[in-house]
């Protein structure tokens, strides 16, 4: 039996997009083993996917502690794996890929890490399919084992019926009219520099409510409650009493057990994105100043998939310049998203989901 660790040690989207790997190895080699290593905030994405056969856990302390990443390499060596896929590409990936011995290591061309694999693939930088290249470059990695099989591209969660049911009792106990539309609003970014404004995030809820009357839901963490707040004030009062504030979700897995009910999510790219597509949900996405849309607007079909980016509407704002030099950008560049310029999309969208 072959067996193979693949390596994806980020966040929860791009775990959540280099699963596609699992998925396809499963195709490729029926009867192999497939390890795939991820930090541990991650594992809710991938839990009952029945394309991974073991989750192996990048704890905190390998980053903090040499003895404990040196002993958890040589944990790794000793598991003597056939082939190792690296879809990080970063230091800590390149110092498993050079630990564990198999004799098939696959990664992304580095001039200065290539001796490292066995098969390196160069990453594309524009889309060819409507995968996005996020993911068109991770089954890209898959390349030297099958050069014409026919891979699946799209990622999946896998809930369970309790789950799915446990979602449900919330939003009943909680007295959710499901004679409306209900909506998951991503109302904050994973940083300040990949969420839009609240003032104009609150101008996009009131017009949702405007246009559809929908029952809203925040999603957010516990600690991440006085920024849900401050959206929620600046709401018109119409808009608040849609507004279902105070259901928050206590896991991952309930945020997706509940959003697995919702008709849609609507707002900041990001995991919760990723996450909406990955059960089957309609999105409205707006991607920050900053980041490559074309990486992630993975499957867009100007119907039950769209996504806005500032760079569509005022193009003449970025020039040649790269991400990371519009990342110190992105607050500035927000100012000229204003909701005026989204809201033709927003409402076709609302009229189709």
């Amino acid at each position: 039996m072959m067996k193979i660790l693949v390596i994806q040690q980020k966040m929860i989207g791009d775990v959540l997009a280099s699963s596609v790997i699992c998925n396809n190895l499963k195709l490729i080699y029926p009867d192999s083993q497939v390890d795939y290593l991820v930090y541990p905030f991650t594992v809710p994405v991938l839990e009952n996917n029945p394309n991974i056969d073991n989750i192996i856990l990048f704890e905190d302390e390998y980053r903090k502690s040499k003895l404990a990443l040196y002993k958890f390499l040589i944990a790794i060596r000793k598991q003597k794996y056939d082939l190792v896929i690296d879809a990080y590409g970063k230091l800590e990936s390149n110092l498993v890929v050079a630990f564990s011995g198999a004799k098939i290591r696959i990664g992304f061309y580095k001039p200065y890490t290539n001796y490292l694999y066995s098969e390196t693939v160069k990453e594309i930088i524009n889309p060819t399919t409507e995968a996005g290249t996020a993911i068109e470059n991770r089954l890209n990695l898959l390349l030297p084992l099958a050069t014409n099989a026919k891979l699946k591209n799209k990622p999946q969660i896998f809930l369970t019926e309790n789950e799915i049911e446990n979602g449900k009792a919330i939003l009943v106990k909680n007295k959710i009219n499901f004679t409306k539309k209900l909506y998951m609003i991503s109302v904050l970014g994973s940083g300040k520099n990949k969420t839009y404004p609240f003032p104009y995030m609150a101008k996009v809820i009131d017009r949702i409510v405007e246009k559809n009357e929908a029952v809203l839901l925040f999603n957010y963490m516990p600690s991440q409650e006085k920024e849900a707040k401050a959206v929620f004030d600046l709401c018109n009062l119409r808009t608040q009493e849609n507004i279902k504030i105070n259901i928050v979700s206590g896991s991952i897995r309930e945020f997706l057990s509940i959003t697995y009910h919702c008709d849609a999510l609507i707002g900041n790219e990001g995991g919760a994105v990723n996450m909406a597509k990955a059960i089957n949900k309609p999105t409205f996405t707006i991607f920050s100043t900053w980041i490559i849309k074309e990486a992630w607007n993975s499957f867009e079909n100007e119907k039950s998939s769209i996504s806005v980016h500032l760079k569509d509407f005022k193009p003449e704002l970025y020039g040649s310049k790269s991400a990371k030099e519009r990342k110190n950008e992105a607050l500035n560049l927000y100012d000229s998203f204003i909701p005026e310029l989204l809201f033709p999309k927003l409402e076709l969208f609302l009229e189709n989901n």
